[in-house]
């Protein structure tokens, strides 16, 4: 007998059900314009594209728009690649612009989906970021799909690392422009760092499609994104701390893999007080619970970290003596990416290689608050179902599952659990052989490289041909991808599996006339496609007939999403295909987070060696441990951004306060009211309000006004006269600093004077942030401790965080002020004078040593005519380009202070 919840979706459908049907009429529309778009010619395109921009920026809503520019992207699409775009992907199409999540199977065509929003949204001029996982796809997708584009009238820019900064502003400029998310958040980044507007690179955040939007906007939402500078070499305390770790028995710490945090037992700290005072890092008579040790309790934590949840050829591999990390989602190395607090320095203590400098933190954003920034927000996966909770509370992302073009055929066993893992491998082996044995490509899942590589020893001692794909192979991934569906294909891959590069039954095609024209560049292109066509067709039959392509995973990840990331590897476009998992009692999964009930079920039904459970309640069980797991990160991930959302808002204000500066041309107002605020302060505090005139502090005022102000004025004298009160006190060191500033932007001319103030102020605020960031970091380090005095540690976060940020503004005026007041016209040799003294500082040489070295650096001009009193004779110099003037630093720390 059905239930009430299931009959009533029979009757009615589910909500997915419904959504998707009501976007039917839209899909209608677009298809009774199809053949009137047909007849138009190539130029008649782009005329369209025009007219759809004029009603666009007209006043025009888009979703008016949509049936016209879908259809005229249909017909650009059919002449620039060859596809004409099923209803399905205009449905995807449409939820795209809606600013939801499309959930669409792989294989179904989400590179050309995207581009039907990504059209209609370039309409209103204000740019759309088309955001992709890694370079290789950014570069593949903005060449495919810019074809598109061209026949649309539109540009196309890709955003790479390591691009010029003329390139990287073009590509910003551009209609639609494709780029990582990390470059997108690392250029947000740097552009709220520069010193002027045109030295920006993105125009606003108007509208984002991104595509594996679970990856960008889950696994890696809370990674931070941080511009950093190098701190004190603390390499060898580091190697020293690491030498003690290996010393350590079983009961001096305990291991939590669930909150992955590792910590001392008492018994523990008292053997490492004794280590340290040994080494004479620890102080006599201090020990680990002063807190004084703080610093040291950290990096031996880290230490510990390191040695003991953080794992080679699983978290991390050695390249180049350097650690390269490893995406835990992906299995992707991602280069230069470093942990922070010292855990990165701390692995590269323990394998031996050189160990780097820790990092002070310029800049820092997350992805959760980077997305969050644009306006309208869109996302592409296969996979977004089983966090939809997460995507519609934290960026408001409604998820749609968009059904398939074809019936889904793929055939998903239940689940095989082992006893032990040497039983699971070996089973492993077994169907792998009767799989190769009929020539069904397999795609064989791993969580590590460590396990890939151990199964790939098994494979090859059994003498099975395979090709392994893991963090090492990075390089090699759309190639070995390319082939993993052809007859007889044995792959072994992390989960990075070629996300965004299909598996195709009987090969890539066009891999294969790639690498067939370059093995022959003479060959006739399209009697070479007509051959590889045809040799693929029957390749393809062949592993048709074989059962399609077979992926076997050997373990469950924590997320069930990932899970079906790999078992969507099969099955596409109405392909043939079958997925099954081997699991073993001792898998991470069911080691930390299984059922009790189930081990105690499968303890009980008595199972011999080398048999497998199977049955749906298996599955349901691991689902539900699955889902438990799921549902902790997702409160984990919750918790931190309620954190981050404070940090987030004082962000937003510092950055919106430095575009303000930026784009005001003249800020004396500003500089002026910074003066006012400061001598308000100072009188308040030396001259308290309603006090009488023997219990001012005159002589401290006097010694205020010559520090902030640099002004010797009579101030003892004045408060001496009959009648004078605070006001009056106010008043007359407003007229002096007034004058002050007036004579001095008389002698450095005005235009100079208002460069000199734009750029102290900017750089002010930019060493106030980082050190509030600093600040900040130590906070939310100590805060939590605040709950065992039964205070809620984010609402102390919050108001000590409101407290810091007065503290940076109060900070901001009296040292803008200062600076300004400081600043006088030097003699060339002064400068030169200067400028030797801050480079031996720098570099921590006595003068003697560093005088002919900076000497001559600095009197040898890279511009010819170069004069240090006129910035028009420096040229056009960027920041971190050398300084004009020849002395070897950057333009940022020399001449660019005052320009």
């Amino acid at each position: 007998m059905l239930g009430f919840g299931t009959l009533a979706k029979k009757v009615f459908g589910t909500p997915n059900d419904r959504k998707v049907k009501s976007v039917r009429p839209l899909v209608a529309k677009i298809n009774a314009l199809e053949a009137e778009y047909a007849a138009l010619s190539d130029a008649g395109i782009k005329v369209k594209t025009e007219e759809f921009k004029a009603r666009a920026q007209g006043g025009e809503s888009l979703d008016v728009l949509l049936p016209e520019a879908f259809a005229n992207c249909r017909e650009a699409a059919r002449r620039a690649l060859g596809l004409r775009a099923f209803d399905v992907q205009l449905k995807g199409g449409i939820f795209l612009h809606q600013g939801n999540i499309a959930e669409m199977k792989t294989g179904e065509g989400k590179t050309l989906v995207a581009t039907f929003p990504a059209y209609l949204n370039a309409l209103a001029g204000k740019g759309v970021h088309i955001v992709t996982v890694n370079d290789y796809l950014a570069k593949r997708d903005s060449d495919w799909m810019g074809k598109v584009y061209a026949q649309l009238g539109l540009t196309t820019g890709v955003v790479v690392p390591f691009q010029g900064d003329a390139e990287k502003r073009a590509a910003y400029a551009a209609d639609i422009t494709y780029a990582t998310n990390n470059e997108l958040g690392f250029d947000y980044l740097r552009d709220n760092m520069r010193a002027s507007l045109p030295e920006m690179a993105q125009r606003g955040h108007f509208y984002a499609i991104v595509d594996e939007v679970d990856s960008i906007l889950i696994d890696e939402a809370r990674t931070p994104l941080i511009i950093s500078g190098p701190s004190q070499d603390r390499s060898e305390l580091y190697k020293t701390l690491d030498r003690f770790i290996p010393e350590l028995a079983p009961e001096h710490f305990k291991l939590d893999e669930k909150a992955r945090n590792a910590t001392y037992t008492e018994e523990g700290n008292e053997f490492l007080e004794q280590r340290l005072h040994a080494e004479g890092i620890l102080p006599p008579g201090q020990t680990l619970y002063d807190p004084e040790s703080t610093s040291i309790v950290h990096h031996v934590t880290q230490a510990l970290r390191a040695h003991t949840l953080f794992h080679k050829d699983q978290n991390y591999i050695v390249r180049d003596d350097e650690i390269m990390l490893i995406d835990e989602f992906t299995g992707r190395m991602m280069k230069g990416r470093r942990l922070s607090d010292g855990l990165h320095q701390a692995i590269e203590a323990k394998e031996g290689v050189t160990v780097q400098p820790e990092n002070v933190t310029l800049a820092s954003v997350t992805f959760q608050n980077y997305f969050r920034l644009y306006q309208k927000l869109a996302g592409m996966t296969g996979t977004a179902v089983t966090e939809a909770e997460e995507f519609l509370e934290i960026y408001k992302l409604g998820v749609v599952e968009i059904p398939t073009n074809r019936p889904v055929v793929r055939k998903d066993d239940h689940d095989h659990v082992y006893r032990t893992a040497a039983e699971k491998y070996a089973a492993v082996v077994v169907a792998i052989k009767e799989a190769h044995a009929k020539g069904q490509p397999m795609l064989v899942g791993t969580t590590s490289i460590e396990k890939s590589e151990m199964l790939s020893e098994m494979l090859k001692a059994e003498g099975l041909p395979h090709n392994v794909l893991n963090a090492r192979q990075h390089e090699q991934e759309a190639k070995i991808v390319a082939d993993a569906g052809k007859f007889g294909g044995i792959t072994i891959a992390t989960n990075m599996a070629g996300r965004g590069t299909d598996i195709q039954l009987g090969g890539n095609i066009e891999m294969q006339v790639m690498e067939a024209l370059a093995a022959d560049p003479e060959a006739d292109p399209v009697a070479l496609r007509a051959r590889i066509e045809a040799d693929h067709a029957d390749e393809k039959a062949r592993v048709i007939a074989a059962g399609g392509l077979f992926v076997l995973a050997t373990e469950r990840h924590e997320s069930r999403r990932i899970d079906n990331q790999l078992r969507g590897r099969s099955g596409r476009q109405g392909d043939p295909g079958r997925s099954l998992f081997y699991l073993s009692l001792e898998d991470d999964l069911m080691r930390i987070f299984g059922s009790e009930r189930l081990d105690k079920v499968l303890s009980s039904l008595g199972m011999k060696d080398g048999e497998a459970i199977i049955h749906p309640w298996v599955n349901k069980s691991l689902e539900r441990a699955q889902a438990k797991v799921e549902a902790r990160n997702f409160d984990i991930r919750k918790h931190l951004l309620k954190f981050d959302d404070v940090m987030n808002d004082q962000r937003k204000a510092i950055f919106s306060q430095r575009r303000e500066i930026m784009e005001t041309e003249d800020i004396a107002e500003i500089a002026r009211d910074m003066r006012y605020q400061v001598i308000d302060d100072q009188v308040d505090e030396f001259l308290p309000p309603k006090s009488y005139h023997d219990q001012w502090n005159s002589e401290g005022l006097h010694a205020a006004v010559i520090a902030k102000l640099n002004l010797d004025l009579p101030v003892i004298d004045w408060a001496r006269e009959e009648g004078v009160d605070q006001e009056a006190m106010r008043e007359r060191l407003e007229q002096a600093s007034d004058a002050a500033a007036a004579e001095k932007a008389a002698i450095f001319g005005e235009e100079t004077m208002r460069a000199i103030e734009k750029q102290v102020l900017l750089q002010t605020i930019d060493s106030k942030w980082r050190e509030h960031l600093v600040t900040l970091e130590h906070l939310r380090s100590v805060v939590g401790f605040r709950g065992y005095a039964q205070r809620d540690p984010l609402n102390e976060y919050k108001t000590e965080a409101f407290q810091l940020f007065e503290m940076l503004l109060d900070g901001l005026r009296s040292d803008v002020t200062e600076r300004l007041s400081q600043i006088r016209p030097v003699s060339q040799e002064e400068q030169q004078r200067l400028l030797r003294e801050a480079i031996e500082a720098q570099q921590g040489q006595p003068p003697q040593a560093a005088a002919a070295t900076a000497g001559a650096a600095a009197f040898v001009p890279l511009v010819a005519g170069f004069d240090a009193a006129d910035p028009a004779t420096w040229g056009d110099p960027g920041r971190n380009d050398p300084c004009p003037c020849g002395s070897g630093e950057k333009f940022k720390h020399c001449h660019g202070r005052l320009a």
